[in-house]
């Protein structure tokens, strides 16, 4: 991904040298995707059709939460507005004055297009119209990451990237300023640079090993350092969404493709075994399993500075979250957009680099509260896992921001950040953190007014749910796997 927008965006301002080993593989198990990745691609000139086809993609309309408050409980994060998204205040403002009077509401969810879809199996692609309903949701994809690698990589040397394939053995600096200034690879080949952008995952060679960028470790408040995974072949439905069920001990994903559904169990190995985990995912499964579980160890948290002299770290070499929000592949995109960006001129400033920090902090630990919300707001009593989260204490940002919505129903806006207002308010309201109060610009309409208008406004969006392709007759004319 670098690689390629890097020469795609600045093609008079850098010469790219991609330096990889296929003996390392790829970091990949049925990835899951933010709507931002849409964005990305057009700027690199991607058709979408042919990437899907590609990847064995689906589309994604959000992620299912399935017992996460309470056994027995789900509830959607979807890509799209609740209400139309327009107007002031908020429409969840209106459905908490009804709930709150004591009237006899449906879920918020049924006022939501990209749930209604969700939940239907119905797909089609958004309007660009904004006054119409179906401009009120977006998407994302659930692929095949180690498809999609070598599918950029042919892009980026189409692009005129020099790609060597090798390990890197040797790191090579500067005594005065601690610069980076050449790599040596195990045939011995020496390859200089001005610019170091550091892809090397979790190992981190040259922004953690080399440069010594402290960690933070934010497993206090994320334990979950483990995830077996498992793809398996289909045998429910290709849903538009990917699937979130909490287990004993962690969570179970489920992302559907084309050819088959990725499965992993994510989890703390304080409170459980490797052995364990595989048996309990192994056992939970839809169909039969294609390959043998595979473990994957990492530990949350991100670098004190993911720009460092000349490195920059993109994805694992920065940092990590664990992937219950879908958002690693949108951390790298927002380190490689900010790059990009703030391109350095060569004056050696450090302002450039002070931002790119600023903007790539920013990122990281407001996702680290997002996600730290779903668990530490949950009612689960029933094993040890859930009752460290539930009794943990949390980040402060993250406290003031639960008790504003538990008090008025109102979320914390940013100018900056992935996650806006109807994200923060699917978890809020599916973790059962329900409003003692509202926006009390809600209270002009009249009770019945407001009762009438908004089941005619749920009615509109089932309707429209209900035109719409299911999702694997979309894909099939849209965009059916390559052979």
């Amino acid at each position: 991904m670098s690689a390629a927008a890097l020469a795609k965006l600045l093609p008079t301002r850098c010469n790219v040298h991609l330096i990889e080993s296929e003996a390392i593989g790829i970091v990949g198990v049925g990835e899951a995707t933010l709507p931002h990745i849409r964005a990305f691609n057009e700027r690199l000139g991607i058709d979408e059709a042919e990437f899907m086809a590609t990847t064995r993609a689906t589309f994604k309309l959000g992620i299912e939460f399935v017992n996460w408050a309470r056994i027995g409980d789900s509830y959607i994060h979807p890509f799209g507005t609740f209400g139309r998204g327009t107007g002031e205040p908020d429409f969840h403002h209106y459905w908490l004055r009804l709930r709150q009077a004591g009237h006899d509401v449906p879920d918020l969810e049924d006022y939501s297009l990209a749930c209604m879809m969700a939940r239907l199996g119905r797909f089609d692609l958004p309007s660009r119209d904004p006054s119409e309903l179906t401009s009120t949701f977006g998407y994302a994809y659930q692929f095949d990451a180690t498809l999609f690698a070598p599918y950029l990589r042919r892009l980026a040397e189409g692009l005129g990237v020099r790609r060597t394939e090798g390990r890197i053995v040797g790191v090579d600096r500067d005594g005065e300023s601690g610069d980076v200034t050449g790599l040596t690879l195990e045939s011995g080949e020496e390859i200089g640079g001005d610019l170091f952008v550091d892809c090397s995952g979790f190992v981190s060679l040259l922004l953690g090993k080399t440069l010594g960028e402290p960690f933070q470790d934010w497993s206090k408040w994320l334990p979950n350092d483990r995830a077996t995974a498992m793809p398996c072949r289909t045998e429910t439905a290709l849903t538009p969404y990917t699937g979130v069920i909490a287990m004993d001990s962690g969570w179970r994903w489920r992302i559907p493709l084309q050819n088959r559904t990725g499965n992993g169990y994510v989890y703390p190995s304080a409170f459980l075994s490797d052995d364990k985990a595989a048996e309990a995912l192994i056992a939970a499964v839809e169909g039969e399993p294609i390959a043998d579980p595979r473990v994957l160890r990492f530990t949350a948290g991100r670098r004190e500075r993911s720009w460092v002299n000349n490195v920059v770290g993109v994805g694992l070499a920065s940092g990590f979250l664990e992937p219950l929000e879908s958002t690693s592949i949108y951390l790298i995109q927002a380190a490689i957009t900010a790059l990009i960006e703030l391109f350095p001129d060569g004056s050696g400033s450090p302002v450039l680099r002070d931002e790119f920090n600023r903007l790539i902090d920013l990122e990281y630990d407001r996702i680290r509260d997002f996600l730290i919300l779903h668990y530490h707001a949950t009612e689960r009593t029933d094993s040890e896992f859930w009752n460290y989260v539930r009794t943990m204490d949390v980040p402060d940002t993250l406290r003031e921001k639960i008790e504003l919505f538990r008090r008025r129903g109102r979320v914390v806006k940013y100018r900056e950040g992935v996650f806006l207002d109807a994200s923060w308010i699917a978890v809020y309201l599916g973790q059962r953190i329900i409003p003692e109060g509202h926006d009390m610009r809600a209270d002009g309409p009249a009770a019945e007014t407001l009762l009438r208008a908004m089941e005619t406004f749920r009615a509109e969006v089932r309707g429209v749910a209900e035109t719409m392709p299911d999702h694997l007759g979309h894909i099939s004319r849209y965009c059916p796997m390559a052979a």
